[in-house]
């Protein structure tokens, strides 16, 4: 198989339960660092024995109870809370209506092998999957009460980030929790190529821990995730380039000022040469966005290699990235969670880097080793 291809992951089908686990953290000034994840995990093979090592000498908080978790962090002033517990994955289902997690984009298979070999020998999963939905009222109520009472950590970690986690493990919170989230299909904001690791290893490895994961769920009515775009360099391609796109796709403009960047909405994309402006208003039909019409049709149109595309998370590192007269960089206008909700519902994936969900769970808050079944 083309390892550059993009494949949709496997379907999980219902009921979405999220179960006790034992937590693991790393200290609160390693949290967030990658290179405390890699001192831990690196070499993989060694992973497992190393963890316990930190464990026995203290350099990592292990909760000697499974619990399900309620994990709030506040990045800038914005919080984020969420239920964190060891997703189940023992079950798939051909029916895509009986989904019970909804991707957004594909994955290359080349680097979910990659990924379930590396995952397989760590035997820990260091962040959760990242998750979120409208959820149901029972479980911010849940969330409300557990946060009355005392956190089983608190802290903030060495970005200045605060962190408060809470553990729900008494068995009418756990019941109540199967009850309310049995229904729910959350779409995958982060880690999807993990995603398709976890169930591919669950696929190797049934009966095993395998059987789960580690997920974060988000509600999106109790503390909305920021969708963002993600802003594309198009390499060798020439601002005037996208004046042949046909009638039918978009209408392109000229602008002699960065002023163009006041047209930037839902269905115009703003357009620079690192010297020149345009805007290119799109035909974007019901149910679909602008970042669909650009890979679905523009690109084509123009005979663009997704090879020569880069992407950038903010306007201000695409546009130093692109090379004056060079490049074009085409910048996004960031999609509505309910069109991407309804999109993917569909059994349809958007194209890949569409939307990017922040602020997302730090590294080491807490972690899930294999060890622990």
């Amino acid at each position: 198989m083309d390892d550059s291809a993009v494949v949709p992951p496997p379907h999980l089908g219902r009921p979405l339960r999220l179960l006790p686990f034992r937590g693991l953290a790393l200290p609160p000034r390693r949290v967030g660092d990658p290179a405390a994840v890699g001192a831990l995990a690196r070499p993989y093979r060694d992973a497992p024995a190393r963890l316990a090592l930190w464990e026995r000498t203290g350099r990592v908080w292990r909760d000697e109870e499974p619990a399900v978790y309620v994990h709030e962090y506040v990045v800038e002033g914005m919080v984020v809370r969420g239920l964190v517990g060891a997703l189940d994955l023992g079950h798939r289902s051909a029916d895509p209506g009986d989904r019970a997690i909804l991707p957004h984009e594909g994955v290359h298979p080349g680097q979910v092998d990659q990924l379930a070999r590396r995952m397989r020998r760590m035997a820990l999963n260091p962040a959760p999957i990242l998750l979120v939905h409208r959820g149901p009222g029972e479980v911010r109520e849940l969330m409300d009460r557990a946060a009355g009472e005392e956190p089983v950590r608190a802290f903030t970690d060495r970005a200045d980030h605060q962190h408060r986690v809470w553990a729900l493990r008494r068995p009418e919170q756990l019941a109540a929790l199967d009850d309310a989230l049995a229904g729910a299909t959350p779409v995958i904001a982060d880690g999807h190529h993990r995603y398709a690791a976890t169930l591919r290893l669950q696929h190797e490895r049934p009966g095993t821990a395998w059987d789960h994961g580690l997920a974060m769920l988000v509600d999106q009515d109790d503390t909305p995730l920021f969708l963002g775009a993600i802003h594309r360099i198009v390499r060798g391609l020439r601002l005037e380039d996208f004046a042949r796109v046909e009638s039918g796709t978009g209408t392109f403009r000229r602008y002699a000022t960065d002023a163009a960047l006041q047209s930037l909405n839902e269905d115009t994309l703003v357009l620079t040469d690192g010297k020149a402006w345009a805007t290119l208003s799109l035909k974007v039909p019901a149910e679909e966005t602008a970042v669909d019409v650009l890979h679905g049709r523009v690109m084509p149109e123009l005979g663009v290699d997704t090879g020569l595309v880069t992407y950038h998370h903010r306007v201000a590192d695409a546009l130093q990235h692109v090379r004056p007269r060079r490049d074009v960089a085409v910048l996004m206008p960031a999609a509505d969670f309910d069109t991407v909700h309804r999109i993917v519902a569909q059994d349809r994936l958007m194209p890949e880097k569409a939307t990017s969900f922040q602020p997302k769970p730090a590294l080491g808050v807490l972690m899930r080793s294999l060890r622990d079944g």
